[in-house]
């Protein structure tokens, strides 16, 4: 069967992939978010994964607000980066892990989910960043890549705990499939941060820092908080956590927490990123 290997959470600000675009990375703004990730790549590139799982949310480029899926899941051979406004970005397509992705789909389909098949699609900033964060910009990516789009966009937005069920899921898919692939799974979004309204450039430090430490040792006062509680908390945007269960939903009860990194701001946001193995 496949196997996972690790579970990451991360951050997926477009303004990352600007500064990377833009040769910014060294600059005092940005290098010590940067900086963090180095930790999170050398753990990417020991690991040799061959399939990344992105758990992640469109943000107005392939789905727009007239048709939003609460979840959609990908079954393409290959994912064009989209333009998001600031020109053709100079990363490679991703090629898809699609037979991985059928039997994912048939395993939430008998566990009552109705996902939304996408046989052609691109992807935007929530996939491309964090794939660029932990694999750099290679001429190809050494992974196929499953990709999952969760709504955190139009009202209403799925339960935490149905982002939880879904990574339950998840991983009876893969440890189901008679390949042998090394499968890391990376959800994604967030940290705090809400982009609009009278909170507009509101941050939560607190409450990062131990969502952090908490998602990975003890996530079941997550899984039942309200969504009430995660706008409340980290920002109407910063409601993207959820996304972060998927993955954890998928790992063991018990975890190690092997890397963990946190800046902020980094452009309106709480920023960083986790990596967690399963625990023996």
């Amino acid at each position: 069967m496949a196997k996972i290997i690790g579970g990451v959470g991360t951050s997926h600000v477009p303004s990352i992939g600007v500064a990377l675009d833009k040769g910014l990375r060294d600059t005092a703004d940005w290098k010590p978010f940067f900086d963090g990730y180095e930790a999170g790549k050398a753990w990417m590139r020991d690991a040799k994964p061959d399939i990344a799982v992105v758990i992640f949310n469109d943000h107005g480029n392939t789905f727009f607000l007239d048709k939003v899926p609460t979840f959609a899941v990908g079954m393409a051979e290959s994912y064009q980066p989209i333009d998001e406004g600031w020109g053709p970005r100079a990363i490679p397509p991703f090629a898809g892990a699609v037979d991985l992705s059928w039997h994912f789909v048939d395993k939430l389909v008998e566990s009552h989910f109705d996902p939304l098949v996408c046989r052609e699609i691109e992807v935007d900033h929530g996939l491309q960043v964090p794939m660029e964060l932990f694999f750099g910009r290679p001429d190809a990516w050494p992974v196929r890549i499953l990709p999952i789009w969760v709504n955190t966009i139009q009202y209403p937005i799925p339960t935490p705990q149905r982002c939880w069920d879904m990574g339950t899921v998840l991983r009876q898919a893969i440890e189901s499939w008679p390949g042998d692939e090394r499968v890391v799974i990376m959800g994604t979004g967030g940290l705090s941060h809400q982009l609009q309204g009278a909170r507009a450039g509101f941050i939560n430090q607190q409450a990062d820092r131990a969502w952090l430490e908490g998602i990975a040792a003890n996530p079941e006062p997550y899984r039942n908080m309200s969504r009430q509680d995660y706008v409340e908390q980290f920002g109407s945007e910063g409601a993207e956590l959820i996304m972060w269960l998927v993955m954890r939903a998928a790992m063991n009860q018990d975890v190690n927490l092997v890397h963990k990194h946190y800046h902020a701001p980094a452009s309106m946001t709480g920023a960083g990123m986790i990596v967690v193995e399963n625990a023996a």
